[in-house]
């Protein structure tokens, strides 16, 4: 799908929190409308890595990066866990593309399994039922048998995995530069311009 315009990100409890807000960040920037959604141990994470509060209410959250970005009203949207009338629940209403970013082996495992005990799980599936993208993106080392089966079932039912592993080509010079590139590609696979990097073969 060529430039989508609402994007549901949904934050869960593996180490790369950075990744996941720069992603934030930028999607916002761009102007897209964007779906937030994150699990429990997302704000443990988030505090961990990032000295970054996420509030547990969902209202408050949206608050918070409202002033922080100075959004448009209702250019970020925040849903709890277990918020079934929210628009991702639905085939009728789902977004255009989803990135879970970043994502554990349990949610992976859980969404290869079909299962959709929380919103994150269930907005999932219906991106795959409805044959929307969904990028998934895990950061975990070294992975199982297990959970490259379950990254292979996903790759076949329709989803891209995407895992947080930067590239060194661009020379970085800060852990900031490191995130980017990983968001970058991202943004790439949600056909979304962007100037975070110098592309290969562009750089100086």
């Amino acid at each position: 799908m060529r430039n989508p315009q609402t994007i549901t990100l949904a934050l869960t409890g593996a180490s790369g929190m950075p990744y996941g807000v720069r992603l934030l960040e930028m999607l916002l920037k761009e102007g897209r409308q964007v779906y937030l959604l994150y699990s429990k141990v997302a704000q443990i994470v988030a505090q961990q890595e990032m000295n970054l509060m996420l509030p547990s209410s969902a209202k408050e959250t949206e608050a918070f990066f409202n002033r922080q970005y100075q959004l448009a009203e209702g250019q970020l949207r925040v849903f709890g866990r277990e918020e079934w009338f929210a628009p991702v629940a639905s085939g009728s209403n789902p977004a255009d593309a989803m990135v879970i970013c970043p994502c554990t082996m349990g949610t992976l495992a859980a969404i290869a399994a079909g299962m959709s005990q929380n919103l994150i799980e269930r907005a999932a599936d219906v991106m795959l039922k409805e044959s929307r993208p969904l990028i998934i993106v895990p950061r975990e080392m070294p992975f199982s048998a297990i959970h490259l089966e379950n990254m292979l079932k996903l790759v076949r039912s329709g989803a891209v995995i995407l895992p947080a592993n930067p590239g060194f080509y661009h020379h970085p010079q800060t852990v900031q530069d490191i995130v980017d590139f990983v968001v970058a590609r991202i943004l790439d696979h949600l056909s979304i311009e962007h100037s975070l990097i110098a592309r290969w073969g562009d750089q100086s």
